[in-house]
């Protein structure tokens, strides 16, 4: 296949690229840097540093002639969104909107959208489906659940199969702890420099963590996937991208605690602005539509975290 990846030198995109040009793809990455790094591009994948809301993307895209779109870049910090809700629209969904029309002019057979589990808000009931209300309680949740929207807006009429990857709570090596990062970098940069990690609130907040070798594997099956993505029905494109497993934000503290050595205090802040109280995802409709399932067990996905964190001390 050919392949553009846009947020390609990031924490998520630059393993996706690895697995694509093993798998013998030719790669495409764009990216603007801003939270990706140089360090991060595979030296055989093409790279071309632009903003997806700039002028320049659908040239970009029209030279790569891509099979395959999947887009990554994003603004994912809840905060910012939070903070600066016109600039977390203008990435998040006039961005895609931007990818969405640059892959049609480039005449790409599928585009693959990272999602979230933010757009569902605060659930019902669990596990949550690609069936359950969205109800997105922040900025962030809102302008990805407006971007799924634009997917479809722009791709069905053109005839280009997409789908809209709902990920979970996603960790692993190369995720930064600054800013937005997820709760596993945050813990394992302040557990590796001998810092206080710091809970917010109870920690009793439940989330479906996600190795992001689980979530890379989910994006190249996808890629592949011989059918049609883009199902009939209103939830047709969503999948999630998830475990299955919740695990309560003190119970992956302690399991982090003995992956770290750490032997320091953890204590606990506020709540957050923002968060649900309980998050767990059924990945039963990728496992039936296109054969995904996550592999790697909390312990087992953290234990390799910690290793990275711990090298780099």
């Amino acid at each position: 296949m050919r392949v553009v990846v846009t947020g390609g030198a990031g924490f998520i995109g630059s393993g996706l690229v690895y697995a694509l040009v093993s798998g013998g793809s030719e790669v495409t990455i764009i990216d603007d840097l801003s939270t990706g790094s140089m360090d991060n591009v595979h030296p055989s994948a093409g790279f071309r540093r632009l903003d997806v809301t700039g002028p320049d993307l659908k040239d970009a895209l029209i030279g790569a002639a891509p099979d395959v779109v999947v887009h990554l870049a994003a603004q994912v910090s809840v905060t910012v969104s939070l903070e600066d809700p016109e600039f977390d629209r203008r990435v998040n969904v006039e961005g895609t909107r931007a990818v969405a029309e640059a892959a049609v002019a480039a005449r790409a057979g599928r585009v693959l959208f990272a999602s979230s589990a933010a757009v569902y808000g605060d659930p019902a009931e669990l596990p949550l489906t690609e069936e359950s209300p969205t109800a997105p309680v922040v900025p962030y949740g809102r302008s990805k659940l407006e971007a799924e929207g634009v997917l479809s807006e722009v791709l069905r009429p053109a005839g280009v199969d997409f789908a809209c990857l709902r990920f979970a709570n996603v960790y692993g090596p190369r995720q930064k702890a600054e800013g937005e990062g997820g709760v596993v970098a945050q813990f394992a940069s302040r557990m590796s420099s001998g810092g206080t990690p710091v809970i917010n609130g109870t920690g009793r907040q439940t989330r479906d963590f996600i190795f992001v070798a689980d979530v890379v594997n989910a994006c190249v099956q996808a890629a592949e996937f011989e059918g049609v993505l883009a199902l009939p029905g209103a939830s047709g494109p969503a999948y999630n991208v998830s475990t299955g497993t919740p695990t309560s934000v003190n119970m992956l503290a302690e399991t982090m605690r003995v992956a770290m050595r750490f032997g320091g205090t953890i204590e606990h802040g506020d709540p957050r602005s923002g968060d649900v109280e309980e998050s767990v995802l059924s990945p039963a409709k990728a496992a039936s539509v296109f054969g995904w399932h996550a592999v790697v067990d909390l312990p087992t996905g953290i234990g390799g975290t910690a290793a990275w964190f711990l090298q780099r001390r």
